[in-house]
């Protein structure tokens, strides 16, 4: 009986070591294993995630004419950048387009590097932006306003992808920087 009790207290032991780090975001590892995108940066380069292996990726879906979620978003994600100091340069922060009608490259490559230079945008048809927005189960919806004018409802969470180039976070909309910087540098270091 005794040897019992220990070899379940060593499995007890052993399954708290082998525990996942206690992220602040919501594990998406398993619904999002395929998630993936091949778009193009405003810069005219072809992407996908495999282009940014060994980088934790901050994915973000929005539009340049976004009068609030996506500026606070981007402005949140440049305090990201600052507060991990040499870290940032092991991150790359992407922004796709859920608007590529209007987000010309032009206007992109102007948009998002001033909120940090190491920012890219990405853009595709419309085809390619419904397929990459359902690969990560983003939902997104033009609303037309009959004075004209339109916006977009959108998902508004963050995407983190581990180093390996897998979906393994969503924080959400308003998540604090300091909770956001913590998860970033407990996935590079598990490079993952």
């Amino acid at each position: 009986m005794r040897k019992l009790f220990l070899a379940l207290c060593l499995s007890l032991l052993t399954a708290c070591a082998e525990s996942p780090p206690p992220y602040n975001s919501i594990d998406v590892t398993t619904p999002l294993e395929q998630a993936d995108f091949h778009l193009t940066d405003f810069n005219g380069k072809p992407r996908s995630l495999a282009d940014f292996r060994g980088k934790v990726v901050l994915l973000f879906f929005g539009y340049t004419h976004c009068p609030l979620v996506c500026p606070t978003t981007m402005a949140d994600l440049a305090q990201v950048m600052e507060k991990l100091g040499k870290d940032a340069n092991r991150v790359q922060v992407l922004f796709v387009t859920v608007d590529p009608e209007n987000d010309r490259p032009e206007l992109m490559a102007k948009y998002i590097p001033a909120f940090h230079p190491s920012f890219l945008g990405l853009y595709g048809d419309e085809q390619a932006t419904l397929q990459t927005a359902k690969s990560f189960g983003v939902s997104y919806e033009r609303q037309t306003y009959k004075q004209g004018g339109y916006s977009f409802i959108h998902s508004d969470s963050t995407f983190l992808i581990g180093t390996t180039g897998k979906p393994r976070l969503l924080s959400r909309y308003g998540q604090k920087v300091e909770l956001l910087v913590q998860d970033v540098r407990l996935l590079l270091a598990a490079g993952q």
